[in-house]
C-alpha cells in the first residue's frame, strides 16, 4: 500500500467547497490554473467569472466559505453541488459542512487520504476515473 503523499492547503479549497487541488486544470502541466483564491495568475475563465467566488455575501463571512453565509445553501451552490454529485460523486455542500464541523485542517487531512492514488501516491483528479500519473482505473 502506498503512503499518502498528497497534501492540500487551505488556499486550494474554494469558497463553495471545491478542492481545486484535485481539478484537472490545476493538475495539468501546461497552462496550469492556480486555484480559486489568488486574484492574479492563470485561471480558467469560468473560475474567474464564478458567481459564487464573486458573491457579495461571501465578502461578509469571516471564514470565506459559503457555509457561513445566511443564504447557505443558495440556489447557485445547490446547482454546482448537484453537478458535482452527479458527474464526480463529490458533494460540495458536504465538504462545507465537514469544514464547519471538524475544521479546515482536519478536512484537508481527510482530503489528502481521499485523493491519493493507492497505486502510485499521486494526486487523483476529481474529473477522471483513472490516475493521471500511473493510469490505474479508480472506478469504485
Amino acid at each position: 500500500m502506498t503512503e499518502f503523499s498528497v497534501t492540500f492547503n487551505r488556499n486550494l479549497i474554494a469558497p463553495c467547497g471545491i478542492n481545486c487541488g484535485t481539478c484537472l486544470a490545476y493538475l495539468r502541466s501546461k497552462n496550469r490554473c492556480i486555484g480559486c483564491w489568488p486574484n492574479t495568475g492563470s485561471k480558467v475563465p469560468h473560475c474567474s467569472l464564478c458567481k459564487i467566488k464573486n458573491c457579495e455575501h461571501l465578502n461578509q463571512t469571516e471564514s470565506g466559505f459559503c457555509y457561513e453565509c445566511e443564504k447557505f445553501p443558495c440556489p447557485q451552490l445547490k446547482h454546482v453541488d448537484k453537478r458535482y454529485r452527479t458527474k464526480y460523486h463529490v458533494s460540495l455542500i458536504e465538504h462545507l459542512l465537514s469544514i464547519k464541523d471538524i475544521g479546515i485542517n482536519a478536512f484537508l487531512a481527510k482530503e489528502s487520504v481521499r485523493w491519493t492514488c493507492p497505486n502510485c501516491g499521486a494526486t487523483i483528479c476529481v474529473h477522471r476515473e483513472h490516475c493521471l500519473d500511473c493510469n490505474v482505473d479508480l472506478k469504485k
